[in-house]
């Protein structure tokens, strides 16, 4: 094992992350300021990723693909806020646990009525096909890095936008004390649609990103929401800089878990067996990691009581 390769991997590792924080930032901030357990996330991502693939075939630019996958899967997340998780405000999460869920059949019929169900690829830019070569002499593909620096920057602007602007005042106030800023005159209303229509572009946007790497399917968000709510629990609920620490530790732990355990396991039993053993502990350890958080942090790492 060299170092050069180790290197390679916390890169992958750091670009799974980032793409699990764009889902969790929408999905806990949903939860965060409104309340919604939205099982639907995972459909919305989807949704980006198919808006992507097909505007990028059918006009041959990836970029016009983007902008149609935040428009499709915002839009698509204000007609849901609209239309089902008004209704849902008052009632228990098990109300909301199924009327989401059900949005996830919806919205997988939908897009197999639409799109068929074979899968779609979305071929990745001639500006950003081929490799780099970074310090050290580390061959890295120019797509990947592309994410990790896209990623950073709509970090960078989601707190910016949280911390900096009216509008992050009013989702920061209304996460504290909906009635409160209701009384004072803002349209809580509008307020929570921005919010399901701001995380479900998040989501859009990941989707749209990743449709690049693998193909775009019908339920392709689902194993991605789980670990999107694996982030946010070990985080903490409603905090960003929680489901961004989150996404970066549950990617680095799932990507070096996967490269690490069968070389380990390869020192004291057959290569062959140590991969399959190491891989199989491999996808466990993104759980230890969230069982160990909440052993000694129960709200998560930023997460309040």
């Amino acid at each position: 094992m060299s170092i050069l390769l180790l290197i390679e991997q916390v890169l992958n590792g750091l670009q799974f992350g980032l793409m699990l924080f764009l889902m969790a930032a929408g999905l806990t901030l949903i939860f965060g300021v409104m309340g919604i357990i939205n099982l639907a996330h995972g459909s919305l991502y989807m949704v980006g990723a198919f808006a992507a693939a097909g505007v990028a075939g059918a006009t041959g630019s990836f970029a016009l693909g983007l902008v149609a996958a935040l428009a499709a899967a915002a839009m698509a997340g204000a007609i849901v806020e609209i239309t089902v998780i008004r209704r849902l405000y008052t009632r228990d999460h098990l109300d909301q646990v199924l009327a989401t869920f059900a949005l996830i059949l919806i919205f997988s019929e939908g897009t197999r009525w639409l799109f068929g169900s074979f899968p779609l690829f979305l071929d990745v830019p001639a500006a950003l096909s081929g490799a780099v070569t970074l310090p050290g002499g580390i061959e890295y593909p120019l797509y990947r890095l592309a994410i990790i620096v896209i990623g950073l920057a709509v970090a960078a602007g989601l707190f910016w936008l949280i911390a900096r602007t009216r509008i992050g005042i009013r989702i920061r106030a209304g996460e504290s004390d909906r009635e409160m800023i209701a009384a004072l005159g803002v349209d809580i209303s509008r307020l929570y649609t921005l919010v399901f229509a701001l995380g479900a572009a998040l989501a859009g946007f990941s989707g749209a990103l990743v449709g690049a790497i693998q193909s775009v399917q019908v339920g392709m968000g689902e194993p991605v929401l789980i670990l999107a709510f694996v982030v946010i629990v070990i985080g903490g609920i409603g905090s960003i800089r929680g489901a961004f620490v989150g996404a970066i530790l549950v990617g680095l732990t799932d990507t070096l878990g996967r490269f690490l355990l069968p070389v380990l396991f390869g020192f004291v039993m057959d290569p062959s067996a140590a991969t399959s053993v190491g891989s199989a502990l491999a996808s466990m350890l993104i759980y230890i990691l969230m069982a160990a958080v909440l052993l000694f942090r129960p709200t998560g790492l930023y997460g309040r009581a």
